[in-house]
Formats: C-alpha cells, sequence, structure tokens
C-alpha cells in the first residue's frame, strides 16, 4: 500500500493513520503555521489540536485522524517529503 506525499510514493500499511505513516517514513514537518511560518507536526493524536491538519486528498483533514487509503494524495505546504 502507498501513499502519494508532495508527488513521492511513501509505503505505508493498512488501518494505519496519515499522521502515523508520515512518521514512521521520518516525515515530521506536515506544514507551516500561518501566523509565524514556524514548522508544524503531529503533536496531539488524538484530533484535539488540529496541528497536523493537512491538505488530503483535496481537503483539510487531521492526519491524525484520517485512515490510509491506497493512492491517496496528501500535500504537505511549506514542508518536504523527505
Amino acid at each position: 500500500m502507498q501513499i502519494d506525499v508532495n508527488g513521492t510514493l511513501t509505503p505505508c500499511r493498512a488501518g494505519m493513520t496519515v499522521a502515523a505513516a508520515l512518521l514512521e517514513q521520518g516525515i515530521y514537518h506536515l506544514r507551516n503555521s500561518p501566523a509565524a511560518g514556524t514548522p508544524r507536526g503531529a503533536f496531539c493524536l488524538m484530533g484535539a489540536c488540529q496541528e497536523c491538519a493537512i491538505l488530503i486528498d483535496g481537503r483539510i483533514r487531521r492526519a491524525c485522524q484520517t485512515v490510509v487509503r491506497d493512492g491517496m494524495c496528501v500535500v504537505l505546504v511549506g514542508a518536504s517529503a523527505a
């Protein structure tokens, strides 16, 4: 199973959340803060903080609460995929 992260195919396992799949690959910088431009990543991992809100399949979603789907498209704004 793979997801597309900023144009790079990234392996993952069925049942994982997007946040878990990214963290497993060493991807910690998911987006930049809109106000300060500082790096943001998965923080609470339970959907309370919205720090992992990223573009998934064309919609802003919390990576910690979105289960991966083969071929899913993930866009990390202001962050690199590796």
